[in-house]
């Protein structure tokens, strides 16, 4: 219930502009592909597309600061570190765990991070403190097979990134027509 009244709060509270974009993963996918095995077996950590994102997204955020952001009464208070929190599915209701630092982290930290948090959350043993300080959100409804969706705002943060489903579609390339993850 208390999830629900947030996520009306922030609806009402905060004006909202979706942006639609598209991207080609061909390169992600290609780096991915061929250091996961070696990452995994190393480190223990699947590599999944995820730290990739919160990766861009951080390099993105640093760039543009206005978007690492929250609504603080009249004002708005800016961020110059990234909590970047993730948006996980449990038992309890979709809750918002943050990876404190985000931006000083390593893509294998990410990747770790990410592991922990859901694994706590899916196991109903998050804190306050990985539930509190985020500054900007990731919600993945590719998860659930979503191509396009409209998330809703972590009010009082002023932004989300919402991903979606990667699928091998025709795109054309230098005037050809190629198979390309989108």
């Amino acid at each position: 219930r208390r999830i629900a009244e947030h996520l009306l709060e922030a609806q009402h509270a905060t004006a909202h502009l979706t942006t639609f974009n598209e991207i080609d993963l061909t390169a992600v996918d290609s780096l991915r592909s061929r250091i996961k095995d070696r990452v995994e077996k190393e480190h223990g950590v699947r590599l999944s597309m995820m730290p990739f994102f919160v990766k861009a997204a951080c390099l993105a955020l640093k760039q543009y600061p206005v978007v690492n952001a929250k609504v603080d009464g009249d004002h708005i208070q800016y961020h110059h570190y990234v909590n970047m929190g993730i948006a996980v599915a449990s038992d309890a209701g979709l809750v918002v765990p943050n990876l404190k630092d985000a931006d000083a982290m390593s893509l294998l930290d990410i990747a770790r991070a990410i592991v922990t948090v859901a694994k706590k959350a899916r196991d109903g043993k998050l804190t306050m403190d990985d539930l509190t300080g985020g500054t900007f959100t990731i919600t993945n409804g590719g998860v659930f097979g979503s191509l396009v969706s409209t998330p809703i705002i972590n009010y009082p943060q002023v932004g989300i990134l919402g991903l979606h489903k990667v699928q091998d579609r025709p795109v054309v390339v230098d005037g050809q027509i190629v198979v390309r993850p989108m």
